[in-house]
């Protein structure tokens, strides 16, 4: 695979908020990101996608001056945080992935700090704090301690004290993992509210789903390199008119796969498990003979369904990791969307 290593501008914006050039970083010996490059504008919503220990929390720790880059550039609102990782910090909310909150300060008093330590005037931290809350439906929980939050409430939170100073582009650091189902789609919902409210976001993710129903962006990134950065219907191209069914089959030979394909030449068959089936084609599938020719063969039929084509097939084809990698990265994560 090969590594995009140039700043890649598609929506004709000559000045991105963030612009980033052949960026690195090196622990020991691993090398962490190897030479990446890309930009985001403002008000774009822009994902980072890939699966654990590709890179995504290295590169979000370089942009936020976490961490020192060993070489490239990363320039925000036009200010070089190369040199000087702080020159930017005013420019920048960061919501990391596992709260940076005072567990002994209620919400509303965490929110005012830190305001505070952006120089916000106290009434008008206060305002912002109580604003925040309530749009967070975090009203009722404004005098209770951090600590006795819930995951989903804590990211909540977290989330609003990286808005609290207005900052120019919002930083999400895997802002749905850990989290039961039902507060990861508020998180998602939440996301999305903003992204209508015109707020910049960089959004690092290794949920393919929730890439694909958030962002309008998205740069795959596999062993700390780029290898692929386009618009999301771009990406979906590819896969427009493809036909795909998923087949769970029970007592399924090893070879079954290879049976079908010498049996419908015109259709292209994978295993995906032990028990499934993935038939795609570009013309209609018809499944009674598929059924038929499966049963013939001793094995049993659970369920045929047809399935539509999305941005993990695309990432299959362009990275090729396995389909069942981000599947249980997504299961230790919870959170699933």
């Amino acid at each position: 695979m090969k590594s995009e290593k140039t700043t890649h501008t598609l929506n004709g914006d000559q000045n991105p908020l963030l612009d980033v050039v052949n960026l690195s970083k090196r622990f020991d010996d691993v090398i962490a990101v190897d030479g990446i490059g890309f930009s985001v504008n403002k008000g774009e919503l822009y994902g980072f996608l890939g699966p654990n220990g590709a890179g995504k929390t290295t590169t979000i720790s370089m942009l936020t001056g976490l961490a020192r880059p060993d070489s490239g550039t990363i320039r925000i609102g036009g200010l070089d945080c190369t040199r000087n990782p702080k020159a930017a910090q005013h420019l920048i909310g960061v919501v990391p992935d596992e709260s940076n909150l005072y567990p002994e300060l209620t919400g509303y008093q965490n929110l005012c700090f830190c305001a505070s330590l952006y120089g916000v005037a106290k009434q008008e931290r206060q305002l912002r704090a109580r604003k925040l809350l309530d749009k967070f439906g975090l009203s009722e929980a404004a005098e209770r301690k951090f600590s006795g939050y819930s995951k989903g409430m804590k990211r909540k939170l977290t989330i609003a004290a990286g808005l609290i100073h207005h900052p120019a582009v919002l930083f999400l650091d895997e802002p749905t993992t850990g989290i039961d189902v039902s507060s990861a789609r508020q998180i998602r919902l939440l996301i999305a509210e903003l992204h209508r409210r015109g707020i910049t976001i960089f959004l690092t993710t290794h949920y393919i789903e929730e890439a694909e129903r958030l962002c309008e962006r998205i740069a795959f990134i596999v062993n700390g390199r780029i290898v692929k950065i386009d618009r999301l219907d771009n990406l979906l191209q590819p896969v427009q008119g493809i036909n795909a069914m998923s087949v769970a089959v029970a007592d399924m030979p090893d070879d079954l796969c290879a049976r079908l394909a010498a049996a419908f030449p015109h259709l292209v068959f994978q295993t995906v498990s032990a028990e499934q089936i993935r038939v795609e084609s570009v013309e209609a599938i018809r499944v009674g003979p598929l059924v038929k020719f499966i049963e013939e063969q001793s094995a049993e039929v659970i369920e045929a369904r047809r399935i539509r084509p999305s941005l993990e097939d695309v990432f299959v084809r362009i990275t090729g990791l396995e389909l069942d990698l981000m599947k249980k990265e997504k299961e230790r994560g919870g959170g699933r969307p």
